[in-house]
């Protein structure tokens, strides 16, 4: 996008994705922003993050997060878009760098990118964006919530309502 990137990561091993991260988050600081004319902030707020099942559900999450620039209006079709992973995985254009990931794209990724989210899939990715709501099937999330301290996140938010006083 113009102005802003959609990532999906994951480690080989514990604290891989923490020091990508920070290698990410200050490269930019440790260039001379005289050398490209530019000024200002480079990475502005807290990003969301969230832990996804490696299955259909990382699946979705990538068809999420190579839509943007089809759901702005900025190409016809996903793989038109040159700074998409996508366009890196159409054929003629495979990009040595892109790992396929743990779940293998469908033989038709291309094809499944363009196509809508349902509403389903829509609303499981707005509650996990924002709140960090792990994704993927119930049991995976109860478990994964417990083992990443995440439970908060799947209570709603805001403070309990009061129990009505029986009289």
């Amino acid at each position: 996008m113009p102005n802003h990137c959609h990532l999906a990561v994951w480690p080989y091993a514990n604290g891989d994705l923490g020091r990508w991260l920070h290698w990410l988050l200050t490269a930019p600081v440790r260039r001379d922003p005289r050398h490209d004319h530019s000024s200002g902030q480079v990475w502005q707020g807290r990003f969301p993050a969230f832990p996804s099942e490696q299955d259909e559900h990382l699946l979705t999450v990538r068809r999420y997060r190579e839509r943007p620039p089809l759901r702005a209006g900025l190409v016809e079709r996903a793989e038109a878009w040159p700074w998409s992973s996508l366009h890196g995985w159409c054929p003629g254009h495979r990009v040595p760098y892109l790992h396929p990931g743990p779940v293998l794209r469908p033989p038709n990724g291309v094809a499944f990118v363009n196509e809508a989210l349902t509403a389903g899939e829509l609303e499981r990715g707005r509650q996990s964006v924002p709140r960090g709501v792990p994704l993927g099937s119930v049991t995976w999330v109860q478990e994964t919530a417990v083992r990443r301290g995440l439970e908060s996140t799947l209570r709603p938010r805001g403070r309990p309502r009061k129990q009505a006083r029986k009289t």
